[in-house]
């Protein structure tokens, strides 16, 4: 009886450890804020004041870049929009118009990716502001096994990929892969 006594004493903090919570917010690899950067899939509108045929949406390519009439090739990946319509501005103006007035909007964004435990895995289009438990909603909510309490998230980080485990109220990016592991009993 003494023996289970001290063996339970030794086992208890242990037991305690594992429940208790810091109450300081998680540290993600993954960046959190900073501006929206273009990249591959975004749909933009694109506004070129007094001049109604340059006035369209474009979509940036594969190689980042979004083509225009009179300018041709302009690099948006990687760039605010604001970037953008001054270099879409300073291209105008280079022979084309004087003192052109640009302005660039996400029209739509590029879609996220979801894989995993979870109804149906994909692509899915980016809404501003999604969770990762908004994304796993869009994709048909949790399979019976999925681990409902935290997601890895694979993001582009300039010219790296790297993943961080997130917790479910964590904000997602277009063009993030979310994973959604099994738990294990």
């Amino acid at each position: 009886m003494m023996g289970r006594l001290r063996l339970a004493l030794l086992l208890l903090p242990l037991f305690l450890g594992a429940c208790a919570h810091s109450g300081r917010p998680a540290t993600y690899l993954v960046e959190q804020s900073g501006p929206y950067l273009l990249d591959s899939g975004d749909v933009l509108r694109i506004s070129v004041y007094g001049d109604p045929n340059l006035t369209n949406t474009y979509r940036v390519d594969d190689s980042g870049a979004i083509s225009m009439p009179l300018v041709g090739a302009v690099a948006a990946r990687g760039g605010t929009t604001d970037g953008l319509s001054l270099k879409v501005a300073s291209a105008l103006a280079a022979g084309y118009m004087r003192n052109p007035n640009v302005a660039v909007e996400v029209a739509e964004y590029r879609p996220f990716f979801i894989q995993g435990a979870i109804g149906s895995s994909g692509q899915y289009p980016y809404s501003y502001g999604m969770t990762v438990r908004a994304a796993i909603s869009a994709a048909g909510g949790f399979s019976d096994t999925a681990n409902r309490n935290t997601a890895t998230i694979y993001r582009r980080q300039g010219n790296e990929m790297v993943k961080g485990s997130v917790e479910l109220d964590f904000p997602i990016l277009p063009g993030d892969t979310i994973v959604i592991a099994e738990r294990w009993i």
